[in-house]
């Protein structure tokens, strides 16, 4: 009879599952054990399902951690505004304080937003979501920034959130090392292509690929360097 109780209830929660009850747990347990610890059983065993039943919904690995990206990312462009994008400095202002509420929201989470592939590969993290990058192009290029220029902000830009949040990540608990194979206990397989999004062939990401491309990492590295020297002998002479 207990037998048969269990089986009522694990039936009742499987008719309740949803993609996005799926990701919004993943992203709780990731928040509270880190992706390192996420597993497919650990997901269904809170869920009140086989993990199996999981596999309708998402399809892997790959898929369920861009889905957790998606929803971290998704905050981030969900209320911006006119008002917000009409200075370019107000908008960077914007961006760099969200970004940094998500570090702060969820820690040990953000890390993937700083290590996900996404359909694009040629963009930089944190700010690798196609709508967020698309949307960060053409504000500053809507504000008179040349296509060199607004690369070269967002290129400044992303290394600056991405070095000083992982470390914030960091201090609070984040996993900073690479996720480790497999998450995919079921032994259901993995579609090819899965997570990836299409991109638009007119966007901005698609049309300055090129410049986004370029390996510039010694000279960024260098400009960086000598700003922050410039920064700590100013605050020397004071």
């Amino acid at each position: 009879m207990p037998d048969r109780s269990r089986e009522k209830q694990r039936g009742s929660a499987a008719g309740n599952l949803s993609r996005e009850l799926i990701v919004e747990t993943a992203l709780g347990q990731i928040d509270t054990i880190g992706a390192q610890s996420l597993s497919m059983r650990s997901l269904a065993q809170e869920l009140g399902v086989e993990a199996m039943s999981l596999y309708r919904y998402v399809h892997g690995r790959e898929d369920l951690l861009e889905a957790v990206v998606d929803q971290l990312m998704s905050d981030l462009t969900a209320s911006f505004d006119d008002v917000l994008t009409e200075h370019w400095q107000g908008f960077l202002q914007t961006v760099a304080h969200r970004v940094r509420q998500i570090a702060i929201d969820h820690p040990r989470a953000f890390p993937l937003v700083a290590t996900r592939h996404p359909a694009a590969p040629w963009l930089r993290p944190p700010l690798r979501s196609v709508e967020v990058v698309e949307l960060f192009l053409d504000t500053l290029i809507g504000h008179g920034f040349s296509d060199r220029q607004a690369v070269d902000t967002y290129r400044s830009f992303s290394s600056f959130l991405l070095g000083q949040l992982l470390l914030e990540s960091a201090v609070r608990g984040a996993e900073i090392s690479p996720l480790e194979e497999p998450l995919d206990e079921g032994g259901a397989g993995v579609p090819e292509g899965d997570g990836e999004t299409e991109i638009d062939d007119d966007s901005q990401i698609v049309r300055l690929r090129p410049l986004l491309s370029e390996d510039r990492s010694d000279e960024e590295f260098e400009a960086s360097l000598e700003s922050l020297l410039d920064r700590l002998g100013a605050e020397l002479s004071r």
